[in-house]
């Protein structure tokens, strides 16, 4: 890669997470050309596991077709698809088939909803557990040589946060895990993996380590968002992308994708929904170009914002908008199709054609980040705007 890429994290603005079983062809067509229009190079967009495997040795047959189809109006737009498995975690909650959850009742983090109904219930042990990979293995398989040599297939993205569905016991268990399953893609579709791992990934030790998860990854990926980040100066922070990117790439030893930022915007005439801090309209275009030109300042490989749409309020009373409704407003357009400012902004920097520059050297060491937890990523960042006001 040469370019530095500009992406966009993708469900639609009409049905959200209910992509799947609300599935709209059309409506998906002309997001894609819309997003095509503004210059963006790669669509991420979410395999919902409910949604594509009822059973651990099964696959959804008419998922699979609509997955085709998405593929191919990626492609039909000049677009390129960066296409996430196993969701999964997604926007505070997990949604999960049956066959995967453990037997005994829990409360966990996020809830967790499974054919449609919230359950009492955490996902088994994904990494390590000889069934639970195993079914992994042929999602991806299965997936995978539908689109074998296809024109639009960008990489493979082995889950969305997924250290937020279970954390591994060791780091070895992941590793094991990625290992497993980007051998699979690769063997099954010849297309590149990576991983979606994130900030909260480095804030604590998740049994999660860049130096072993990403070996078998052709770059890894990172999401961050200053709102959301502890060690954040302020919501407007523009240093809390690029300084975890730069971890993820000091602890990996690889350039880095920064595949999700953004934040949430602010109903009119408030500076807080649900409880986070959040931007209005013009504050968040200002945001996004400076993380994004600090990302490529920084030897990022690229940016990908999150998220296309605001989405329709007939959805608010659903999951996951009914506990967090700061999660309908993190859009370039608005629920009405609108664009906002910051539509106008990726299009400027995409207009740019910027090309990716050289890494810096680490800014600090996997193994002393980690043990010195949390109060290490803390001097670390304050290091880290010392360096770089």
């Amino acid at each position: 890669m040469s370019r530095f890429l500009l992406g966009i994290n993708y469900w639609p603005r009409k049905s959200a997470m209910y992509m799947w079983q609300r599935f709209d062809l059309d409506e998906i067509g002309e997001d894609m050309t819309r997003i095509k229009a503004l210059g963006l190079d790669v669509v991420r967009f979410f395999l919902m596991w409910d949604a594509f495997q009822p059973e651990p040795n099964a696959m959804d047959a008419e998922a699979l077709r609509r997955f085709d189809a998405v593929m191919d109006v990626i492609a039909g737009t000049g677009l390129q698809a960066m296409p996430t498995l196993f969701c999964g975690h997604m926007s505070g909650v997990n949604w999960l088939p049956p066959w995967t959850l453990e037997r005994e009742t829990s409360q966990a983090r996020f809830r967790t909803i499974s054919r449609s109904a919230v359950v009492d219930r955490s996902v088994g042990d994904f990494y390590a557990n000889p069934e639970l990979l195993q079914a992994q293995v042929l999602f991806a398989r299965r997936v995978g040589e539908r689109v074998r040599e296809h024109p639009a297939l960008f990489a493979w993205d082995l889950g969305n946060e997924f250290s937020n569905l279970r954390e591994p016991v060791r780091p070895q268990d992941a590793a094991d895990w990625s290992l497993r399953l980007s051998e699979t893609l690769l063997e099954a579709s010849g297309g590149r993996v990576t991983g979606g791992m994130h900030g909260e990934d480095l804030e604590r030790d998740r049994n999660l380590r860049p130096s072993s998860i990403a070996l078998p990854w052709a770059f890894p990926t990172m999401h961050g968002y200053s709102v959301y980040s502890t060690f954040a100066r302020d919501r407007l922070d523009t240093n809390v992308v690029p300084f975890l990117c730069q971890l993820q790439a000091s602890f990996s030893g690889k350039a880095v994708l920064f595949s999700e930022l953004g934040n949430p915007e602010c109903p009119p005439a408030s500076n807080q929904v649900n409880g986070f801090a959040c931007l209005d309209e013009t504050e968040m275009a200002l945001y996004g170009h400076g993380a994004i030109d600090r990302l490529h300042a920084r030897g990022a490989l690229g940016a990908f914002w999150w998220c296309w749409a605001d989405y329709d309020l007939a959805l608010a009373q659903l999951p996951p908008f009914d506990r967090a409704p700061h999660e309908l407003r993190f859009g370039v357009v608005r629920s009405d199709g609108t664009a906002k400012p910051v539509a106008q902004m990726l299009a400027q920097l995409a207009a740019e054609g910027r090309e990716i520059v050289v890494p810096p050297p680490p800014i600090a060491d996997e193994a002393e980040h980690y043990a010195g937890l949390p109060q290490s990523i803390e001097h670390e960042y304050r290091e880290y705007c010392e360096n770089h006001a």
